[in-house]
C-alpha cells in the first residue's frame, strides 16, 4: 500500500512539472516579418533599391576590364604615326581608360601640359560616372536602421499607451505586452540587416572603383611617358 502511494505521488509530481513547464514556440521568418507592421514596407523598398544599385554598378565595373594589350596597341599606332587608328581603337574599346587616352590623342601636337590636363579632366569625368548612385547607397545604409528604430519606438509608445489605460495588469495583459515588444523589435532587426548589407555593398563597390581609378592613373602615366619622345622630335 505504501509503495502504491509513493508511485501515485511521483506520477502526480511528474504531471505537475509537465503542466508548469513552459511550451517552446517557434516562428518562421515570414510570420515574423508579417508582424513587423507597415514600417517594413519602406525598409523593404530600400533593400530592393540598394540591391539594384549594387548589381547595376557591379556589372558596369566588370565591363570596364581592358585588355593588357591595350597600351601596346596604342604605343604601336603612335610610334607608326597612325593617330587616327589609335583614336578608332580607343572608341572601339569603350572604357574609361580608353576614353581618357582618346582625349590625350586628340590634343597631340599641343603642349604636354595641355595634353596632361585634358587626360586629367577626362579622368575626373569618368570617376564621376563610376561613382554614380553610390551616395544613394550610403544614404540607404544609414536610413534603413532609422526606419527600423522608428517602427520599434512607435510600437513601444502604443504598448505603454495601452498600459496607461489598463486598470490592472493581469497575466493576459503581461503576455500581450511581451508579444507586442518582440513584434516591434522586428522592424529594428530588419532595418539593421538592410543597413549592414547596404554598408558592406557600398564599401565593396568603393574598393572596386579604387582599383579602376588606380589602373587609370597608371595608364595615364604610361601614355605621358609614351608621348615624351614623339613630342620632343
Amino acid at each position: 500500500m505504501l509503495g502504491l502511494l509513493l508511485q501515485l505521488q511521483v506520477a502526480g509530481d511528474s504531471a505537475a512539472k509537465a503542466i508548469n513547464q513552459p511550451t517552446e514556440h517557434s516562428i518562421s521568418l515570414w510570420e515574423m516579418a508579417s508582424k513587423g507592421g507597415p514600417i517594413l514596407i519602406p525598409i523593404f523598398l530600400l533593400s530592393v533599391w540598394a540591391l539594384y544599385i549594387f548589381f547595376e554598378r557591379l556589372l558596369t565595373i566588370q565591363k570596364l576590364k581592358v585588355d593588357n594589350r591595350f597600351m601596346q596597341q596604342i604605343r604601336d599606332h603612335v610610334f607608326n604615326g597612325n593617330i587616327d587608328a589609335a583614336k578608332a581603337y580607343c572608341r572601339q574599346t569603350n572604357s574609361p581608360i580608353a576614353r581618357m587616352i582618346e582625349k590625350g590623342l586628340m590634343r597631340l601636337g599641343k603642349p604636354i601640359n595641355e595634353i596632361e590636363n585634358a587626360i586629367e579632366n577626362a579622368g575626373k569625368v569618368e570617376v564621376f560616372k563610376l561613382e554614380k548612385n553610390l551616395g544613394i547607397m550610403s544614404t540607404i545604409a544609414g536610413l534603413a536602421p532609422m526606419f527600423g528604430f522608428l517602427g520599434t519606438m512607435l510600437g513601444v509608445i502604443k504598448i505603454f499607451y495601452n498600459m496607461a489605460h489598463q486598470a490592472s495588469l493581469d497575466q493576459g495583459m503581461i503576455a500581450t505586452i511581451s508579444e507586442g515588444l518582440y513584434v516591434k523589435m522586428v522592424s529594428s532587426a530588419a532595418g539593421l540587416l538592410v543597413g549592414i548589407i547596404a554598408y558592406s555593398a557600398y564599401h565593396y563597390l568603393n574598393h572596386r572603383i579604387e582599383r579602376v581609378i588606380n589602373s587609370m592613373e597608371v595608364t595615364a602615366i604610361e601614355f605621358m611617358d609614351l608621348l615624351e619622345e614623339p613630342v620632343k622630335s
